[in-house]
């Protein structure tokens, strides 16, 4: 991390919708992405009281694993009160999140989305002082409001960023990147596999055989090395619920990761898939559309029903 020179792993854990189950759903296979992120040295989630039921089971199994509460932990608020300026709703949301991780002291608290960001970024630069949390952030998941981060990577408001990036999506290369390294921000990239777009663009393509050079054995691997490669990235978060998909993402941690040049012939490589060029166009996790049904799939389908 820039300012403090702590170290953090490479590859991070998302939990949006991955770990968003309904009360009574079995968890098994959550834990067993949890204990293989572990197991392979993994030490960065990512979490929000936005994400359902996740920040819970995120807690449970931080509590269930020997080590983990060394693990840096980013959690953020998602809050704007009773009206403009109440810290009110903000402040029993952290409280809730302290409870539900069971920490006393959060790594990163980060304000989601950049809601309501001028009441909750001085709220959360008190909580810092007060030895609540570490370090303070913001997040974003669209190239949009890559300018509003922008701006407050300039004002030095924050000690992270968070935003998309992907070989597909590169927006944030041309100025939030840059202006995050000279500042000395630490960056946390969402969305590298661009929600499984990525991965099914690529679906029956053979990986190419320069991948080898530095040690990429998937696609996965390959796109979220691609993303790590970066020089203002800290971490990269990627979220599953398949153990199996988690095994494979650990091992983008290891080996080298490609320079310049080679993620210039990455980008060259991919832009003769068919289809690669169309990504934005498609759905959030293509042919797994029934797959995440907890809190959030189940509110939003209400949502649905009701304007019919």
């Amino acid at each position: 991390m820039p300012r403090t020179g702590e170290r953090v792993t490479a590859l991070g854990l998302g939990t949006f919708l991955t770990f968003d189950l309904k009360p009574g759903d079995r968890r098994d296979a959550l834990r067993q992405v949890f204990e293989r992120y572990v197991a392979a040295g993994g030490g960065v989630v990512d979490t929000s009281p936005l994400y359902g039921s996740a920040e819970v089971s995120v807690g449970q199994f931080m509590g269930e694993f020997q080590g983990s509460d060394e693990m840096f932990l980013a959690n953020k608020v998602w809050s704007t009160g009773e009206y403009l300026g109440d810290e009110s709703h903000a402040v029993e949301s952290f409280r809730q999140s302290r409870m539900r991780t069971w920490r006393e002291t959060i790594n990163l608290m980060q304000c989601h989305s950049i809601t309501n960001a001028p009441v909750v970024i001085p709220l959360m630069k008190a909580w810092k002082k007060e030895g609540l949390i570490r370090h303070v952030g913001v997040t974003h998941h669209e190239s949009a409001a890559q300018d509003q981060l922008l701006a407050i990577v300039q004002r030095n408001d924050v000690d992270f960023i968070q935003t998309n990036y992907s070989i597909f999506n590169r927006d944030a290369e041309r100025r939030l990147l840059p202006a995050a390294a000279d500042k000395g921000v630490g960056v946390l990239i969402n969305l590298p596999l661009e929600k499984a777009r990525l991965m099914k663009v690529v679906e029956g393509q053979p990986l190419p055989g320069f991948a080898q050079e530095f040690g990429a054995t998937s696609w996965a691997q390959f796109f979220l090395k691609w993303v790590m490669a970066h020089p203002a990235v800290t971490s990269v978060l990627c979220g599953t619920s398949n153990p199996d998909h988690m095994s494979d993402n650990v091992q983008a941690m290891t080996g080298s990761l490609p320079e310049e040049r080679m993620r210039a012939r990455m980008l060259a490589h991919m832009e003769t898939i068919p289809g690669f060029g169309s990504i934005g166009t498609m759905p959030w996790y293509p042919g797994k559309e029934n797959m995440y049904s907890g809190l959030i799939r189940e509110a939003q389908a209400n949502a649905a029903q009701r304007l019919r």
